[in-house]
């Protein structure tokens, strides 16, 4: 609790940096530097030089000495000879002398023990100066304020900015660029200063802005922090561009800044900007009679001032005040510098931007004219503090603006009062003192104890000094504070103190924010470490406040002391005693004795000791001095402390109780040979394995402070049970009741203790329920044992006083049975539930049966509501003990899993009437059950027989897999029993339906969902019900879908390919050809139903009448048999367009699908199902029947391709075709039918599709299409040509001409030998085909001619000609 020395960073490579800064001088041995730079030695050369060299100033130590010192093989100071500033983040640290700078930066590292440390390493060495002989002079760095929203207070970036003895003002990046160059005045730069907005403490301060001093010989320059901000956000954005790009430049906004010449002051050397401050009334008429006298007149408003206060000599301290708008700021061109890391050029103009574009000479010729500096504008010195012997150092401004700490030479420190313009304090003996100033806010625990608590946090301000030339670092507190703390530090240290905090922050973008900042810090240069003073608040506090001061060092000192976890509990004990004993103040005491019993390490025979110590000593007191809260608290831990002793006693103790067998417990015995395989098959799923830590495992003992968190003690002496997590009521239920649930700890003494402790009955009874359904699979492992113990305790409980009301009338429901009942209705455990409730329904109707006795009369009423109840409820946990079985069966390999649903009565109830039906169909989605086997079981269910035929299959391998399907068959069937309403067929296939088109929709790519969903839909025998869900399908999921895909192929004009699908329509282009095949047959679906729906009655939905009392959503039924009907010929307008695009893609065929139809056909397409639209009616344009009779042309051949199959076309047979895919046998005949839908001739697609089957060799189906032809003549003339190319190839272009057919050749007639060499037989796609097809083909081609035909006597010609091939061959 006193002041402290924290190392927050250490320096790395300080070797490296003093070389780089020194290496102009004479070097060392190596050795002896490497001595100098690990040892810590003391030697008395070290200060003895010091004293020598008598008045040399920090600065002016020459070089000469440092090179001395350094030879003789020690650090020597040479800190004290550079420029150093340290970032208020601490993450940037600049060391530079005359024209060189080291820039070091944050960097985390883990140490030997592994611990995170941040360390300062070089991040960037080089030579700052641009001019010759200019030295650095000064450097501030200021981290710059994120802009983005997301931001907590950590800088964006950090600015270092360095004046020069020439004058300029350079900022830099953190990485040594140089943003923008200023020549201001020019004179040498003394001093850099920056001032950050704070968030003002108090409504009456006024809020200041933000700027940047820079202090010259006889001038101050203040730049507006806002316009600073803004230009160096623009001139990096630019270097960055330029090293990416060499981009255009871009004009920042120029600097807006004010320069004022200080006059009446003989010489300055430091200064402060203390901001802008109004005079009182009484001040400014003060003012004004002393300035103008007696007659002088005053302005109504005081006038806004900022305050400068200057030091060096003659006066020492010079006070300035500039009244706000008597200059006006002066804009400077920013002189923009361009270092690109690309080109290592570096552009800097004094006045005006460089463009990229000028030529060399005018670059040079801008470069050498030198900036116009503006005049500065005169202040005169307001007042002083006249001291002719006197001259002032440094000034160091306090974070409150009100005071500030001056160094002269003289070695004093003085401190002044900047409003009344005075010094309040001076201290001697301080030569070559550094100041700084540390903040203090009130701790928050500190204001609850302070008469002040509701009004802003305190803060306490102290002025920290070092004292380098006695190597001490002392802490001041203000104004007139005693000295709080002193440490000796070594001489050579830097205190390095910012005095502000990030730049860019104002009262909108600082909310929330959490400025990361160090206000004071001590660097050492010998070891490298960085250091901050930690001050608590107390110290500022009087001496009256100290007692309280040493109770919260107390409090502290236990609070170590406990997190310690290997002290012995002896040591614990007595020192916490000691501890408690010696608190003074009551609410500290209270907090002492609070966090002792919330740690884990203390034993309870410990606590029970100390608490007891403590009450003692209370009750020895005069009962008026005793904090009664304390003294409450002590005798309540004392009682809860006790009873947590008794029972862990109970349940240590070997002994335990006979249980008495009663005969009520026969009932249930019969109850649980009824559920017995049930639960048997339960229990086999249940224990599912999954990663649970020990201190959670129910069998971990409680600790006593977890009993004494979870109790607390009423004002009447009763105790009250807090339920907090869920894993710490099963913690204390365990704790309490498990050993006797198992039979180890005596019951009725165990009920006894808890009940004279003065625990309500009915937070025991939920504490022991919860115990029992938590530990499920323990219970039914002896389901028989824990079921007596359990009804013996519930017994117990209920004769409890205040359990059962002594006023209950039987003829109403009693509220402790109904507690019982609710917990089992909610539980998941199903199967400890249904135990529970057996044992509770017993324990019920003994009671009632007992309670009508004493009464002498029958209640006849008040059994049957409570016990009917009680019915009801056992009813409903057997159906949910089934129900639960069958979806804790795990899914075969593959299938598509997830994690079993949990179901409970609550959850079923609140489910809805389809609540039942959902759960199932998820699970026969988990397990991947196909649609027909899923009507295979159903079907069973209605009829037995058939189960018992269908039994005995499989081989030796599959049995145990037949087995489990078989008796997950078995599990379904059973529920299906239990649910005849819920589950009937038509529900649970609409739910499946529903299920896999809603796992569709989430993954589009598995296709086959969507197939099982339109097949689940095929199942459902009412027409209302399939109406219903595929008009939602649609509407829901489909649509959307569809009209991207119809869109997209009109764009493209052809079936698009894989990246475009995916694209536009969410899925690959497979999927996409599976999806419209679905459509097709969902809206065949659509219009079937539809046209049904008229001959048959609308089926009714019930529910089974334990499950009456359902609340939720409607089922998908009854959603499905409220949607209205839909408009026939839009469904069957949907479907065509559905097949055409179907056909597309199944074929790859090119055609705009929409182009097919006229402006009333694509303006009805994708409207709302159930709305009548404008149908296309009557003949159609010639130009689109045969844009689609072209498409269905290209369709058949399309399907004429895919079928032919090589090793099949030589066989004599057709080889059957398969049901699905593009070689389906029902192509043709779909084509056909939209043919007919959209007015396209039929016949001539059947001709083309003979000729197409003629032309890829399939003659067998060809001949079969033909009988069904109706026009022959024109068939037979395209044949023709078709034989005649088969001709022309096996005789001219044949690669094997024989001798023979050179011979037939010149036999044949003329006519017919010239008409073959026309023949162009490449058009075929099959010319090898066998004579004997070719010679059947003519023959048919000679009965289809009439004779009169122009072309038969070439028919004859080709049938010899083939005939005289045949023997040929």
């Amino acid at each position: 609790m006193s002041c402290s020395l924290l190392e927050f960073c250490r320096l790395q490579e300080l070797k490296t940096v003093r070389d780089f800064l020194f290496n102009s001088q004479k070097t060392e041995p190596v050795e002896e530097k490497t001595q100098s730079d690990n040892e810590l030695s003391w030697d008395t050369s070290d200060w003895e030089s010091a004293w020598d060299s008598g008045d040399n100033k920090e600065e002016e130590a020459t070089s000469a000495t440092v090179a001395e010192e350094e030879t003789t093989g020690k650090s020597g100071p040479w800190l004290q000879d550079c420029v150093v500033s340290l970032s208020p983040c601490s993450d940037l640290l600049v060391v530079a002398r005359e024209h060189k700078a080291v820039f070091l930066s944050a960097k985390w590292r883990t140490d030997d023990s592994g611990r995170e440390e941040m360390t300062l390493a070089v991040s960037w060495t080089g030579t700052l100066s641009t001019e010759e002989g200019e030295c650095v002079s000064s450097s501030i760095c200021i981290p710059l304020a994120s802009q983005k929203r997301s931001s907590t207070g950590r800088p964006d970036w950090t600015c270092v900015v360095v004046g020069f003895t020439s004058g300029h003002v350079r900022f830099y990046t953190e990485n040594g660029v140089l943003l923008l160059a200023q020549l201001l005045h020019e004179d040498p730069v003394l001093r850099l200063k920056c001032r950050t907005y704070e968030i003002p403490r108090h409504p009456g301060v006024t809020e200041q802005h933000e700027e940047l001093s820079i202090l010259y010989p006889a001038a101050l320059v203040t730049i507006d922090g806002f316009s600073l901000f803004q230009s160096l956000r623009a001139c990096r954005n630019q270097v960055a561009r330029a090293a990416a790009a060499g981009s255009d430049v871009i004009q920042p906004p120029p600097l807006a800044y004010k320069k004022w010449g200080l006059q009446d002051m003989d010489t300055i050397v430091d200064h402060s900007s203390v901001g802008v401050m109004t005079l009182c009334v009484f001040d400014q008429m003060k003012n004004a009679s002393i300035l103008g006298g007696f007659n002088a007149s005053v302005k109504g408003s005081p006038p806004a001032m900022s305050q400068y206060i200057t030091v060096g000599g003659g006066p020492y301290t010079g006070f300035y005040y500039a009244v706000e708008g008597s200059s006006q700021p002066l804009l400077s061109h920013v002189a923009l510098a361009v270092a690109s890391k690309l080109t290592s050029a570096l552009f800097s103009a004094a006045s005006g931007w460089l463009g990229w574009n000028k030529n060399k000479h005018e670059e040079e010729a801008v470069q050498k004219q030198k900036p116009k500096v503006e005049p500065a504008t005169p202040l005169g010195i307001r007042f002083g503090l006249p001291d002719s012997r006197r001259h002032g150092e440094s000034i160091c401004l306090s974070p409150c603006n009100i005071l500030a700490g001056v160094t002269d030479d003289f070695g004093r420190v003085t401190l002044l009062d900047l409003a009344r313009g005075i010094t309040i304090r001076m201290w001697k003996g301080y030569r070559d003192a550094q100041l700084g100033w540390l903040q203090v806010p009130e701790e928050r625990g500190d204001r609850e104890f302070s008469p002040s608590a509701s009004l802003p946090r305190r803060h306490a301000l102290f002025l920290v000094i070092y004292a380098p030339r006695r190597g001490i670092l002392e802490i001041w507190a203000m104004q007139q504070g005693p000295r709080v703390g002193a440490f000796t530090v070594g001489k050579h240290c830097r205190l390095l103190y910012a005095g502000y905090r990030l730049m860019g922050v104002n009262s909108v973008t600082s909310q929330g924010w959490q400025l990361h900042t160090q206000q004071v810090c001590l660097l050492d240069p010998i070891t490298g470490a960085l250091r901050t003073v930690n001050i608590p608040f107390h110290l500022a506090l009087s001496d009256k406040k100290s007692e309280r001061a040493k109770d919260m060092h107390l409090l502290k000192r236990l609070t170590t002391l406990l997190r310690s976890r290997e002290v012995e509990p002896d040591i614990l004990e007595s020192e916490a005693k000691s501890v408690l004993l010696d608190i003074k103040h009551p609410a500290i005491k209270k907090q002492a004795l609070e966090s002792l019993l919330a740690n884990k390490n203390a034993p309870v025979s410990c606590l029970t000791n100390i608490t007891c110590t403590l009450y003692d000593t209370l009750k020895q007191q005069d009962p008026e001095e005793v904090d009664t809260d304390l003294l409450q608290l002590c005798s309540s831990q004392l009682k809860l402390l006790q009873l947590y002793t008794d029972i862990q006693q109970l349940h240590s103790a070997a002994g335990t109780e006979a249980c008495s067998e009663d005969d009520s417990l026969e009932g249930i015995k019969d109850d649980l040979s009824r559920v017995g395989p049930t639960l048997q098959r339960y229990a086999q799923f249940t224990p599912r394995p999954s990663v649970s830590f020990v201190q959670d495992s129910p069998d971990s003992p409680l600790p006593p402070q977890a009993f004494l968190s979870q109790m607390e003690c009423t004002e009447s002496g009763e105790l009250k049970v807090i339920r907090r997590s869920e894993t710490e009521w099963n913690q204390l239920g365990n704790f309490l009741f498990w050993g006797c649930l198992c039979g180890k700890s005596p019951l009725h003494k165990v009920c006894d203790t808890l009940q004279q402790a003065g625990i309500s009955p009915q937070q025991l009874l939920s504490l022991l329920l919860n115990v029992w359904l938590q530990r499920e699979k323990e219970v039914l492992q002896k389901s028989e044992e824990t079921v007596r113990n359990l009804h013996t305790l519930l017994i117990a409980l209920s004769n409890m006083k205040g359990a059962v009301e002594e006023s209950w009338d039987p003829q109403s429901v009693s509220p402790w049975w109904q507690q019982v009942r609710s917990t089992c209705i909610q539980s998941h455990n199903a199967a400890a539930a249904l135990l529970a409730a057996f044992v509770a329904h017993r324990a019920a109707k003994a009671s009632i049966t007992s309670h009508a006795d004493s009464k002498l009369q029958s209640e006849w009423e008040a059994v049957s509501l409570e016990l009917e109840q009680w019915v009801v409820c056992v009813r409903q946990l057997e159906d949910v003990l089934v129900l639960q079985t069958l979806l804790l069966v795990p899914p075969p390999q593959g299938a598509a899993g997830g994690a079993a649903a949990q179901c409970s009565i609550k959850t079923l109830l609140e489910g809805g009437t389809g609540g039942i039906a959902d759960s199932v169909s998820k699970w026969v989605f988990r397990h991947s059950l196909a649609p027909e086997r899923l009507k295979e079981i159903l079907q069973k269910r209605e009829d037995k027989e058939a189960e018992q035929k269908a039994g005995g299959e499989g081989n030796d391998e599959k049995q145990q897999s037949q087995k489990d399907t078989d008796r997950t068959a078995e599990l379904l069937v059973a529920v299906c029993q239990r649910f005849p309403h819920s589950l009937s067929p038509d529900l649970l296939f609409a739910h499946c339906c529903w299920e896999y088109v809603v796992q569709w929709n989430k993954d589009p790519e598995e296709g086959q969902y969507l197939c099982w969903a339109v097949e689940h839909l095929k199942l459902v025998s009412s027409p209302h019900i399939q109406l219903g869900i595929s008009a939602m399908m649609w509407s829901t999921f489909i649509v959307k879908r569809f009209s991207a895909a119809a869109f997209l192929m009109e764009k493209v004009g052809k079936a698009p390919k894989d990246r475009l699908c995916r694209r536009d329509v969410g899925m690959g282009d497979k999927a996409v050809t599976s999806f419209l095949g679905c459509c097709v047959q969902l809206l065949q679906i659509l219009m079937e139903s539809d046209s049904a729906v008229e001959e048959v009655s609308a089926p009714e939905l019930s529910v089974e009448e334990v499950w009456c009392g359902a609340e939720g959503p409607a089922s998908i039924a009854e959603l499905a048999l409220e949607q209205r009907g839909v408009h026939y010929p839009l469904v069957q307008h949907h479907c065509l367009l559905a097949s055409l695009l179907h056909a597309t893609m199944t074929f790859s065929l090119k055609v705009k699908p929409l182009s097919l139809f006229d402006s009333k056909g694509k303006n009805a397409f994708f409207r709302d199902l159930t709305t009548i639209q404008l149908m296309p009616s009557g003949d159609m344009d010639p130009g689109l029947v045969s844009l689609r009779q072209e498409f269905l042309l290209r369709m058949l051949t399309g399907w004429v391709q895919a079928i032919d199959d090589p090793s099949s076309s030589s066989s004599a047979g057709c080889p059957p075709l398969p049901s699905s895919g593009p070689k389906a046998d029902w192509w043709p005949s779909l084509c056909l039918e939209l043919g007919s839908l959209l007015q396209v001739n039929p016949d001539i697609l059947r001709r083309h599709l003979v000729c197409e089957l003629y032309n890829q060799g399939l003659d067998l189906r060809a001949e079969e299409v033909m009988l069904e032809v109706e026009d022959k003549d024109v068939l037979g003339s395209q044949l023709l040509v078709l034989t005649g190319q088969r001709l022309s190839y096996s005789l001219l272009h044949s690669q094997s001409q024989t001798q023979a057919a050179m011979e037939l050749l010149a036999r044949l007639p003329p006519t017919l030998c010239t008409w073959l060499k026309a023949m162009d037989p490449s058009e075929l796609r099959c010319p090898l085909v066998p004579l004997s097809q070719t010679s059947r083909l003519v023959s048919r081609l000679i009965e289809i001619l009439p004779e009169n035909h122009a072309q038969y006597s070439l028919a004859l010609h080709l049938l010899e000609a083939v005939e005289a091939l045949t023997t040929e061959d």
